[in-house]
């Protein structure tokens, strides 16, 4: 019998060093995120100044998101085995210097390098999901690295204070802000996070043993959904200034003020998605997840459209398309389902593979990172190819696709989705899937 469902068996009171890593470790985090998004705010008086197309605009957007992707397995190893304080700490410094070089770059090239060493923030994820998980309980586990994971807002930041900096200055002070704010999250960090040696992996295992996870199907599939529930969110978070900017004639500000209200949720309410699969199971929110964006993303990828009939009064014209109120709207829901789905795809993870974490949360961290990379470049190549901007939320669409189908031969065809009650899950479930042990 599971203690922690039994209402006669109080659980364990919670660290109070706990609380004080959660806390740290998700400013850390939101920093982080924040400037990992930066260019897609700072990247657009970047393209009008060095004339770029949307194809390479897209690239100069993702690069950062290319080698956050790549360090998140060997940190997430790295964590395992030496503890996520240091780990943190030492990725907060070093990307300091990096985000102030961007004052500096003139020329495509070097904003390209320099974006690939600004990316290293975006591996903080991979070393704070384990490392503030470890200090929770199994059945809080959720909450933990959803409150932890609701530093995605920092996407949302970032389109509140880069504008601003903009406008009131120049581009230029948007690195010069951001690489004091970083150096001061790490002064931070370092007063009121804790280590345990408790939650590192033993010193003898090796990097290949780690690795062997990547033999799991499971893993694969799991790196498929946080590839649109995350690698969509970055990717869109990345995009969608210029989006509103191009689609809409907005000004800078009042773009980036819309865009947030995708970016927003999409990482605040992470926290929510994280409670809810402790308390429904990672499987049925990520089933309801996927269908809410299959629908927002169909509606989302219709053209602006102009057509015109023949009636008996002769030719008649009609438009067709989502005014920038709906469109928002649209938007908005699908960074809710967003950071549902983001916080269950770890619950999976937590439940799967509670004792490598680390290693496990650094590859599917990995898929996701890679999908915020490459769908911006896909973005603009289509763009640039047909002339559509929709086309972004075609590709998208597709991809879901995928997932729902994937999701339907593996797992809803033996477990229940529509029933809360876990008894009577239990009896349809033949066999359950792995997200759901635990």
């Amino acid at each position: 019998m599971n203690l922690h469902s039994d209402p006669s068996t109080p659980s364990p009171p919670i660290d109070r060093r706990a609380w004080s890593v959660l806390a740290v470790s998700t400013l850390a985090f939101t920093v982080c995120f924040m400037v990992w998004m930066m260019f897609g705010v700072v990247g657009i008086p970047i393209k009008e100044m060095l004339d770029l197309n949307a194809t390479q605009f897209g690239l100069l957007t993702a690069m950062p998101v290319l080698s956050g992707s790549l360090i998140r397995v060997p940190l997430g190893i790295w964590t395992d085995k030496f503890g996520g304080r240091i780990v943190m700490m030492v990725l907060l410094v070093i990307t300091v210097p990096a985000i102030w070089a961007i004052s500096w770059a003139t020329a495509y090239w070097q904003f390209l390098l320099i974006g690939l060493l600004l990316g290293l923030a975006g591996g903080s994820f991979s070393v704070g999901t384990p490392y503030v998980a470890h200090w929770f309980p199994k059945h809080r586990q959720g909450m933990a690295m959803g409150v932890f994971g609701a530093g995605n807002s920092g996407a949302a930041v970032n389109q509140f204070i880069a504008p601003a900096l903009i406008v009131a200055f120049s581009w230029t002070a948007v690195p010069h802000v951001y690489a004091a704010i970083m150096l001061g999250t790490a002064i931070l960090f370092w007063l009121f996070s804790y280590s345990d040696p408790a939650h590192k992996v033993p010193s003898d295992t090796r990097f290949v043993d780690q690795l062997k996870v990547l033999k799991d199907p499971n893993v694969i599939k799991y790196c498929q959904y946080y590839s649109i529930v995350f690698g969509g969110y970055v990717a869109l978070a990345l995009w969608m200034v210029q989006y509103y900017v191009g689609e809409y004639g907005l000004d800078i500000r009042v773009a980036a003020l819309l865009a947030a209200a995708f970016s927003l949720p999409g990482g605040v309410l992470r926290a929510i998605g994280g409670a809810m699969s402790d308390k429904y199971g990672a499987h049925k929110v990520t089933w309801w997840v996927m269908w809410v964006s299959w629908i927002c993303l169909f509606i989302l990828s219709y053209p602006q459209t102009e057509f015109t009939i023949q009636t008996i009064d002769g030719a008649r014209s009609f438009h067709f398309g989502l005014n920038v109120y709906v469109f928002t709207l649209l938007m908005f829901v699908l960074g809710i389902a967003w950071a549902f789905g983001k916080a269950s795809v770890f619950k999976y993870i937590s439940n799967d593979y509670s004792d490598n974490m680390g290693t496990v949360s650094g590859i599917v961290g990995l898929a996701g990172g890679l999908g915020g990379f490459v769908l911006p470049v896909m973005f603009g190549g289509l763009m640039d190819l047909t002339g559509i901007r929709s086309s972004a939320f075609m590709l998208m669409y597709g991809v879901v696709w995928v997932s729902l189908i994937w999701m339907y031969f593996t797992e809803v065809r033996t477990v229940d989705v529509i029933h809360v009650s876990d008894g009577f899950a239990a009896k349809r479930r033949t066999p359950a899937p792995s997200g759901e042990r635990g």
